[in-house]
């Protein structure tokens, strides 16, 4: 049999470097699909908005993030040149990756805002998720804080396991987008009447689909820095993951092309996109724990019940979601925090991962609704209804992504 040659300290660094560089790429298929997704009369504010808050995002878990976790034993100057290049090189790796959970987090919230959240709001909203959200989660869990000493403390497993972000990156970013909605509304002329939803469709179908797919390169790289940075994987892991990620999301693609033809008579192209998305953030929790089959598993489930509940949020709860934030984002990234409890051999890692979604569930999301409440009495999250029936593009940037067209139609507003 075939010795495997041992992966040096080198070749793991190389590697890391390489799913650093495709990483981003995450970032940039959610920010098409959520232009995609909205008004063509805001495309442009949409996509700008997408680059700003990640800036955002990234500056201020620079400025805040030695206060908060285990980066806190270095001087909070450990950006600057000279202190960071002499930070060992693993926590330069976790410095960067929290980074890059900081840029993507804030795209979630802005979609599910899109044709009528300000991008000031969308600012704030970044530097809460960027300057103390983020911190906070990767502190207790990627920088072994409490979350992940409840396997030491309690014999819960390995402590809560979510190496490449389900939880911590996505459903937080879900569940911000979820207070959001509460604190913002809907869109003028989205429920004319209780039970009842107006289907606004994306404007560019094929933005949505390009950035699914742009996503899953992305997501390669996410998943395999994510689990070489937080986990100490193996480079022999690196085929698993990359196998587990691509079978999460082209089962839910398959998933969600089923359930939309049942349902609606013929596949929705929106919906299987996010379909797609779905099995991707399911896939990040614990991707190199999966069996091939399980993985199969876990993405039709997520692929399944992604347009069901979009279904049942516009219509049960008349919640107005354009980017599908909701059942992508939060309830996925749930679904692979759980699955990762559930096929661990481990005694307690399914109770660690409970905790780990309780924490979530429980006390950000009652902080988050409550701060947002707060702050939209003082600066006010959605544009007045002039603005809104303007577009996003005029009423906050003074210029249309399509200014040769006749953009849209002001019969919903008469």
């Amino acid at each position: 049999m075939m010795q495997l040659p041992t992966a040096s300290a080198e070749s793991t660094f190389v590697m890391t470097i390489a799913a650093f560089l495709v990483a981003p790429l995450a970032l940039a298929g959610i920010a098409l699909v959520n232009t995609g997704l909205g008004r063509s009369r805001s495309a442009a504010q949409s996509f700008l908005g997408s680059l700003l808050l990640s800036a955002v995002g990234i500056l201020s878990c620079v400025l805040t993030s030695g206060l908060w976790h285990h980066f806190g034993q270095y001087p909070a100057i450990a950006y600057t040149a000279g202190a960071f290049s002499a930070l060992p090189t693993h926590d330069q790796l976790a410095m960067a990756f929290t980074l890059i959970a900081a840029g993507i987090a804030p795209l979630i919230p802005w979609g599910a805002g899109a044709d009528r959240l300000r991008l000031s709001s969308g600012i704030v909203i970044a530097a809460l998720i960027g300057g103390v959200g983020i911190p906070l989660l990767t502190g207790a869990t990627w920088d072994g804080g409490w979350l992940a000493q409840l396997g030491t403390h309690f014999g819960l497993g390995d402590g809560l396991i979510d190496y490449a972000g389900s939880g911590i990156i996505q459903a937080f970013g879900g569940i911000t987008a979820l207070a959001m909605l509460w604190v913002t509304g809907s869109r003028k002329g989205k429920f004319p009447k209780p039970g009842l939803a107006t289907a606004i469709p994306g404007h560019q179908v094929i933005y949505v689909l390009f950035g699914a797919f742009l996503s899953l390169v992305g997501w390669l790289g996410l998943n395999a820095a994510g689990a070489l940075i937080n986990s100490q994987a193996s480079l022999y892991a690196m085929p698993v993951i990359a196998l587990n990620t691509v079978l999460m999301a082209v089962t839910a693609l398959v998933a969600t092309f089923i359930a939309t033809r049942v349902r609606f008579g013929k596949p929705d192209a929106s919906l299987c996109a996010n379909g797609w998305l779905a099995g991707l953030v399911a896939s990040s929790a614990g991707t190199q724990l999966f069996t091939p089959v399980q993985a199969i598993l876990i993405g039709a489930i997520a692929g399944f019940v992604t347009p069901l509940l979009v279904e049942v949020l516009e219509l049960a709860l008349s919640i107005d979601d354009p980017s599908g934030a909701i059942p992508v984002h939060l309830v996925s990234g749930l679904l692979g925090l759980f699955c990762a409890g559930l096929f661990s051999a481990k005694p307690g890692q399914l109770i660690a991962q409970l905790v780990g979604m309780s924490v979530l569930l429980g006390l950000f999301l009652p902080v988050l609704y409550l701060l947002f409440l707060g702050i939209n009495r003082i600066l006010p999250f959605r544009v007045d209804a002039d603005g809104e029936r303007l577009g996003m593009d005029m009423h906050e940037l003074g210029g249309s992504a399509y200014p040769e067209f006749v953009i849209h139609r002001d019969d919903t507003y008469r």
